[in-house]
């Protein structure tokens, strides 16, 4: 019986040692493994697998319809994501030759905003089927022409009543009747004012490459021409009386006037050079120049130097026309400033609230 049962422990050691020494044979395997995976990926990658690019365009289709009656005008198809809203307008003018792209107007729905011409398709898309809504903006004129036609009227119609033409002043009065130095003044000041407006449009701003209605350009014209015509000819009519003050009036006025056109023009230097596109963006600071220190004080210190030129020559002349047109265009430029003011507080993260608009602790 003792024989048997040592026997038993015999084989159930045997047992015990054959089953340890498996488990130690697959723990070194283990640890084989292990130590052979840390060397293949310490190795890095053999090769470099070459991505595959899938070279795929989605491409839109355009429904438009028009605004007034919803009712379809054509489908431009195949319009890449990339294209713009000047694109569509492109390819619409071919299907519908009688609106030119300057003159069509896209909303995504009926009384919203047009659609700037630089807006990718794929910005406004949310499907592979857009819808636009078109409008018949009228005849357009581009925003230099514009400027130009409301800077060119007044410098030759103000010339031609300096130059006392027959037909708008008595030729016998004009020939007795001495002019006053400060008519010749007036009309030095009132040339170097719209000659730096004009070379501004032409060489200083970046004009806008968008359009406008041609009525807005009939309607400036008007103001412009039409005031310039009054001022001309109260001031160079023959019987104009000079200022109350005399020569020290004319002075203090005229040289207030250089210093505002001075002003006006390095602002508007400055403030072409700025990039209003971009995380970067940043409002204009002060620089060496002293003129551009207003800036200390305002946000819009060109509209500050203009209405500060046309109360000179207010001052300068003392004439009702003038001074009614200054009225008018102080009040224009300070719903302008105040929208401007209000736009940099929004757009520029680094801009730090002035204390006025267009006029230093007043507006």
């Amino acid at each position: 019986m003792f024989k048997r049962d040592k026997s038993l422990a015999s084989e159930c050691k045997k047992e015990l040692f054959s089953q340890g020494a498996t488990w130690s044979i697959l723990k070194n395997d283990k640890k084989n493994f292990h130590s052979l995976s840390q060397l293949v990926l310490s190795a890095g990658p053999l090769k470099s697998t070459p991505a595959v690019k899938h070279s795929k365009t989605t491409h839109f289709e355009i429904e438009i319809l028009d605004a007034q009656t919803r009712k379809q005008i054509c489908i431009v198809d195949k319009v890449s994501q990339t294209s713009t809203i000047h694109d569509v307008k492109q390819k619409f003018h071919k299907a519908c030759p009688k609106w030119y792209p300057s003159r069509i107007g896209f909303q995504l729905e009926c009384g919203g905003v047009y659609l700037k011409d630089y807006i990718t398709i794929q910005s406004v898309a949310s499907s592979s089927i857009v819808t636009l809504y078109f409008t018949d903006l009228g005849p357009q004129v581009s925003w230099i022409t514009v400027f130009l036609a409301e800077y060119t009227g007044p410098l030759l119609i103000y010339l031609l009543f300096y130059l006392r033409t027959p037909y708008i002043y008595d030729t016998k009065e004009s020939a007795r009747r001495m002019r006053h130095p400060v008519v010749h003044l007036a009309c030095f000041c009132h040339c170097i004012h719209y000659i730096r407006c004009l070379l501004e449009t032409l060489f200083v701003h970046k004009v806008s490459a968008g359009h406008t209605p041609l009525k807005k350009l009939i309607k400036g014209c008007i103001f412009y021409w039409g005031f310039t015509s009054w001022i001309a000819y109260y001031i160079n009519h023959p019987r104009y009386t000079p200022p109350s003050f005399g020569s020290r009036q004319v002075t203090v006025a005229t040289v207030n006037f250089l210093i505002c056109e001075a002003g006006n023009h390095f602002i508007n230097v400055v403030l072409s050079h700025l990039n209003h596109t971009g995380n970067s963006a940043c409002f204009p600071s002060p620089n060496y120049n002293p003129f551009t220190w207003m800036f200390f004080l305002v946000s819009c210190p060109n509209y500050t130097y203009e209405i500060g030129s046309w109360i000179s020559f207010t001052v300068m002349t003392q004439t009702l026309p003038v001074g009614i047109f200054t009225l008018l265009m102080s009040i224009q430029m300070s719903l302008w400033a105040q929208k401007k003011h209000k736009l940099y507080l929004k757009k520029f993260n680094s801009y730090t609230h002035r204390k006025s608009a267009m006029i230093p602790f007043i507006l």
